[in-house]
């Protein structure tokens, strides 16, 4: 049958019982399968950017943390730059400590590939994920809830709003002259 369609008999599973062939073009079926090794090889991973300064305050680093514990569960490096401007780099111990404690608060998802180093009025620090932290959700991820209240259809087409939530008073145009009750003219 191979021969007769002017392609070739494969073997694709040869410990099977009985062994796997298909009839197909071997060249192109060799292209493709080493194609899909280097695809696996490839790891697509991006450098994303986290900026601060030394006098970044505590609950902006929270959310720069934040934002770095993201990429690095994404797979991506982070690059942590604390940039100095005037006279604060006459004190770079600062923004070590800065990064240092920012590195620790990532520490269960990243590790350092390059410690804080300054370079210019930069002190550059890059965070690699941990191979066994990507794709990891926090349990505070998984735990948190929508906010939002279900509104109930009762098979009749209206929708009902959630109980204990007020509706705001609403004049009809029949009643435009009624004012809530409390309400000053």
């Amino acid at each position: 049958m191979a021969r007769d369609a002017g392609l070739d008999l494969v073997m694709v599973s040869p410990q099977a019982q009985p062994p796997v062939c298909k009839i197909l073009d071997f060249g192109k079926f060799k292209y493709l399968t080493e194609k899909q090794e280097k695809e696996k090889k490839r790891t697509k991973q991006e450098l994303k950017g986290i900026k601060m300064r030394p006098g970044t305050a505590a609950n902006d680093l929270e959310t720069l943390g934040r934002n770095a514990r993201k990429f690095l569960l994404e797979g991506h490096k982070v690059k942590v730059t604390c940039q100095f401007r005037a006279r604060e780099i006459t004190h770079p111990e600062i923004g070590l400590r800065k990064m240092e404690t920012f590195a620790q608060k990532l520490g269960d998802v990243s590790t350092i590939e390059r410690p804080p180093s300054l370079d210019g009025k930069l002190m550059i620090m890059i965070l690699m994920p941990k191979p066994g932290a990507v794709g990891k959700k926090d349990a505070k991820d998984q735990d948190k809830q929508d906010g939002s209240e279900a509104v109930q259809d009762h098979g009749v087409g209206e929708d009902h709003p959630a109980e204990g939530v007020q509706q705001p008073h609403v004049l009809s145009q029949e009643h435009g002259s009624e004012a809530p009750p409390g309400a000053g003219a």
